[in-house]
């Protein structure tokens, strides 16, 4: 298995509206058909000092391959995701492993 972990840091003056299409897009990655398992969501608040929750957004997807997860990052609606989003956030993050 593949795991592809993504944290968004958004800029902090982005509108509700762009906020909003930004969570839209990112939903939709979903339907890409090679993600094995999809998990999208914003940080749980913790009082735990050790907890990062300094992101806005993050992604888990699991592909059964790294191929998988390599056409994931060339399929049209990924694509469209970073075009249309990448001015929406200040930093992304990245982790991958198998």
């Amino acid at each position: 298995m593949f795991h592809h972990l993504v944290f968004f840091y958004l800029r902090k003056d982005l509108t509700p509206a762009e906020r909003a299409q930004f969570e839209t897009k990112l939903r939709g990655l979903d339907k890409i058909k090679s993600i094995s398992s999809c998990y999208i969501g914003r940080p749980t608040p913790s009082e735990r000092a050790i907890v990062d929750s300094s992101y806005d957004y993050a992604e888990m997807f699991i592909f059964k391959s790294k191929a998988e997860h390599d056409a994931y990052q060339v399929d049209p609606i990924h694509v469209d995701f970073v075009q249309s989003c990448k001015t929406f956030w200040s930093s992304v993050k990245i982790y991958d492993f198998e």
